[in-house]
């Protein structure tokens, strides 16, 4: 009998996968769920135990998290990244990561065949398809949801047939966690107008008309205490960060965008940690790099961003990038202030022992201790030369 490995989460369309491949196909199913921050021990134990009631060989459970961090979010808070100024890329980033490590499983089973429960109309099976034809080339790629076209209600009703028991109900709003965000989908964010209410959000806003500042400790760009509080790992801290931001309702919002096949699309999202450390870190940055560190970190950062979105990790570019920024955060060490208020956040200001905007060189809008009047006069002179000759000549020849 085949093996095929199927990328599995417990829910209707992956459910799917693992009775038609079972018993339609007649292929042995190995599932395999990848943990990137978005489950619980209670949910992963009823994920495996799902799984094999519907007839599995062998389920796996991998713990991707801090690697998940290791390789990607890491480089994501090194780049301030957010796509469009606006997301902070929750899912598209989680995606590589379980496809690279689903991949990885194939190799281990040698099996000859992969699945993946996504359908045709988004930007995931264009992440799973790329990174399994790069790293498993040869094996077969079974897409059954996608191939057969089906809908929602074709599933449910095989399943049923099947007998299959599990809640068959649909959920208003679509939710999908992770370590670096959740995002939400329903009616509303299928146009182009609208907003979502309150209960569509997972995290529920309990601080009401309350405020509280928290700190936050960077070494060398990555985040080592919150509050004083330290941690082993910075996954634990951008948890911590999360769980307190998370009650203000902070992160919330609408992204639009292009997807990899060509279409807009909107999708809302939830990511009070992210924000608030990127916009933390990058205060910190702004103090301790200088003009063209930040400028060509911006630039790159941004191509780093949308051609993660795209799903192009294997890309050896993005190892180049990676190198650049993590060379840029030498120096990025300090304690950032944040104060915390229902639905928004401000950055109070930073403390490094490598703040360029020190005194002793003088005070921005005051006086300078570093040149004098006479300096920036023959310093504008030649700064503007260039200019200065061309309209020169530009009015010479209107004569």
């Amino acid at each position: 009998m085949e093996k095929v490995v199927l990328g599995f989460s417990g829910g209707l369309d992956t459910t799917y996968c693992v009775k038609y491949l079972t018993e339609d196909k007649g292929l042995e199913v190995h599932s395999v769920v990848v943990n990137t921050g978005g489950f619980s021990e209670e949910e992963l134990k009823k994920i495996e135990a799902h799984a094999y009631a519907l007839g599995v060989k062998t389920h796996t459970t991998v713990d991707a998290v801090k690697g998940y961090y290791d390789s990607i979010i890491k480089y994501l808070i090194y780049g301030n990244v957010l796509k469009n100024n606006t997301y902070p890329l929750s899912v598209s980033a989680e995606r590589l990561s379980q496809a690279l490590h689903i991949a990885a499983h194939v190799k281990k089973l040698g099996a000859n065949k992969v699945a993946h429960g996504s359908t045709g109309a988004g930007n995931d099976q264009v992440r799973f398809d790329m990174i399994f034809q790069i790293m498993i080339p040869g094996v077969e790629i079974l897409t059954p949801i996608r191939d057969l076209q089906l809908s929602r209600e074709a599933e449910i009703t095989y399943l049923k047939q099947k007998g299959v028991q599990m809640n068959f109900e649909k959920a208003a709003y679509s939710i999908n966690k992770g370590l670096w965000g959740t995002s939400v989908g329903g009616k509303e964010t299928l146009q182009s107008k609208g907003i979502l209410p309150e209960l569509a959000w997972p995290t529920p806003m309990t601080k009401e008309g309350q405020q509280e500042e928290i700190v936050i400790g960077f070494e060398k760009g990555e985040i080592k205490s919150v509050n004083n509080k330290t941690f082993k790992h910075p996954t634990e801290a951008i948890q911590y960060i999360q769980s307190i931001a998370g009650a203000y309702g902070i992160g919330r919002d609408i992204h639009v965008g292009d997807t990899i096949i060509g279409i807009k699309g909107r999708v809302g999202f939830e990511a009070a940690g992210p924000m608030v450390i990127l916009k933390a870190h990058h205060a910190l940055e702004k103090h301790v790099l200088t003009k063209w560190q930040l400028s060509w970190k911006d630039q790159l950062a941004q191509f780093y961003g949308n051609w993660l979105h795209e799903g192009q990790i294997l890309d050896p570019v993005m190892r180049d990038i990676e190198a650049y920024l993590t060379s840029a955060q030498e120096q990025v060490t300090g304690t950032v202030f944040i104060q915390l208020h229902p639905y928004r956040f401000q950055i109070i200001g930073i403390e490094s022992d490598n703040d360029l905007m020190s005194a002793k060189f003088g005070k921005y809008g005051e006086m300078n201790t570093g040149w004098t009047g006479n300096d920036v006069r023959g310093f504008t002179k030649i700064f503007g030369n260039q200019v200065s000759i061309f309209h020169q000549i530009k009015e010479s020849n209107k004569k």
